[in-house]
């Protein structure tokens, strides 16, 4: 943005990090702004605004990762609408999109021109079509190839997508009469507060001694429940089971579970889990 004037003949501006920069009547530019501007109206102003567009940003990365986590369809109006504002863009750039019958790494939308995506055959397509899906990566039949392809692409996605990590559902027949996984059981942590701390690290909430990760998925909401205890916040805690249950409740058994729901569950218990206390190996 251009410089605004200031008190002092200095000159302000935000820049590209998103911190007030400031520069003398010489047109030098200082390493900080000075204390003597700290309440200047102007300073003030694009505090507020860097704020502002910080909030932004965040907000926007938290819708587009709702409408790859719930695979919600997205009308491409509002796509096209969005992608003028730099902020949405930067978040849905190179995100996996499937509209119509192509599927590709968004790069352009345009309420006249519609979707501009690449595939993976490596050409531009232009797409017209009146919705479009971000799919959750355990739902993509192509997703090695896609990696491949977006690794030669130097993709840097904003959302968790293409390199998120998935867990794919055993099949059901390993699955019959199981109600819960016990791969993440067992694992110490010296205060149950030291495993409340990295959930909300990692943006899990935690309820009834439980991390929960609610899912959206076949029109309903499933919940991944991972049991973490809850004795005293300063006593030790060992992890337990990780269950699926509906919204109610209801428990629900391990060949009901959808995949969008089976892999975020994983994927939180897994990551919760690895903040465990490991115990060294005594050499012989």
């Amino acid at each position: 943005m251009g410089w605004l004037d200031a008190a002092s003949g200095y000159q302000v501006r935000l820049g590209e990090n998103g911190r007030v920069q400031c520069r003398n009547g010489k047109g030098k530019l200082l390493s900080s702004v000075p204390a003597s501007l700290k309440d200047d109206a102007q300073v003030v102003r694009l505090r507020q605004l860097a704020e502002w567009l910080t909030r932004h940003e965040a907000e926007c990365l938290a819708a587009v990762d709702g409408w790859m986590t719930r695979s919600l369809p997205v009308p491409v109006a509002l796509v096209a609408e969005a992608w003028a504002d730099a902020a949405w863009a930067a978040v849905l750039r190179d995100l996996v999109v499937t509209a119509g019958d192509e599927t590709g790494f968004l790069r352009d939308a345009d309420p006249e021109r519609g979707l501009g995506v690449v595939t993976l055959d490596g050409e531009t397509a232009r797409v017209a079509a009146d919705v479009v899906h971000v799919p959750h990566p355990v739902l993509l039949d192509d997703l090695e190839e896609l990696r491949e392809f977006g690794a030669e692409l130097g993709v840097e996605q904003k959302v968790q997508q293409l390199f998120r990590q998935t867990f794919e559902r055993p099949e059901p027949a390993s699955l019959t009469g199981k109600s819960s996984v016990d791969d993440f059981s067992g694992g110490k942590f010296e205060q149950l507060n030291h495993a409340l701390g990295r959930c909300r690290t990692l943006g899990y909430p935690v309820r009834g001694g439980s991390a929960v990760y609610s899912a959206f998925e076949d029109g309903r909401v499933v919940e991944a429940r991972y049991w973490l205890g809850s004795d005293y916040p300063e006593g030790e805690t060992w992890t337990g089971e990780l269950r699926w249950a509906l919204e109610d409740g209801t428990a629900l058994a391990l060949t009901d579970v959808g995949p969008v729901a089976w892999s975020e569950g994983m994927r939180m218990a897994s990551a919760i889990h690895a903040g465990r206390v490991v115990e060294e190996a005594v050499p012989a």
